[in-house]
């Protein structure tokens, strides 16, 4: 299934599309706290819209390793008037709310974002998939153990592809029983995942294609590429650029990233290699 619904308008994924990140978080490992006004914000997103962004991914909880704990309150208070901002500067905008918390979810839609992005794949909440449900809109489900204070603790497999595979087919199915027809698949790269686990699952990426849904790779500038190259989050983008050609490469239908024009770029150019194979 290549296209999602969002908002009554039909996205085919299959051409890949990039997704733009808002980080509205003062703890983000890259570039937490840099938005610090309501102009800032919709100046950064008009770059974004404007290098070919499909989607803008909106956060207020950090889901980095050890991240800070931030209330459901605090979340809606970060996240709700910014959903309301961006609409207002950018009626035609498709929004996607980065949260585990159903409330979030739900406000952030009724107020007009267009999908979610849950890290927990519903999992921290038990009324995530319901919400989801009423309010029929595409979801992200992320492959994640424990929580983001916990799961650095809990990166053990016997076997990598199968275990979240498996954890894949048994969301998959929860989120189908209740009528949830968009579903995208994102591995979840460095969560719960050793460095060695995070470019095994980059090798064998194509093996998630079985559940026969879009697959969203987040990579952007994270530790799996710095800590390899021996740099900063900061110099990371010549290695974000090249990762994302091979996630596209096997398979991944929507990129989510810190650098939209780079990203479009490679999408732009791996479109072209594919035609060109006939």
């Amino acid at each position: 299934m290549s296209t999602i619904n969002c908002k009554g308008t039909l996205i085919d994924l299959s051409t890949p599309k990039v997704m733009g990140i808002l980080n509205l978080t003062p703890d983000s490992f890259f570039d937490g706290g840099t938005l610090k006004s309501e102009h800032a914000i919709i100046t950064k997103v008009a770059k974004m819209l404007d290098e070919g962004a499909t989607f803008i991914d909106v956060g207020g909880y950090s889901s980095r390793p050890g991240a800070d704990f931030v209330s459901e309150e605090e979340e809606l208070n970060r996240v709700v008037p910014v959903v309301d901002v961006l609409l207002k500067n950018f009626p035609t905008i498709l929004i996607s709310v980065d949260t585990f918390r159903s409330e979030v979810a739900k406000n952030a839609i009724l107020h007009g974002a267009a999908l979610i992005n849950d890290i927990s794949a519903g999992l921290l909440d038990e009324q995530m998939l319901p919400t989801i449900a009423s309010l029929q809109v595409p979801y992200i489900m992320m492959h994640m153990k424990g929580t983001p204070q916990t799961m650095q603790t809990l990166a053990h497999y016997d076997n990598l592809i199968k275990e979240v595979n498996f954890y894949f087919s048994e969301r998959i199915a929860a989120a189908r029983s209740l009528g949830i027809n968009d579903v995208i698949i994102d591995p979840g790269f460095g969560f719960a995942k050793t460095m060695a686990h995070n470019y095994e699952l980059l090798q064998k990426l194509e093996l998630l294609q079985f559940h026969e849904l879009p697959i969203l790779a987040g990579i952007s500038r994270k530790s799996m590429i710095y800590k390899t190259l021996e740099t900063t989050p900061e110099k990371a983008l010549n290695g974000t650029t090249f990762l994302h050609a091979f996630c596209l490469q096997k398979g991944a239908s929507i990129l989510r990233v810190h650098d939209v024009a780079e990203a479009v770029e490679c999408v732009k150019l791996m479109n072209q290699l594919k035609q060109g194979n006939g």
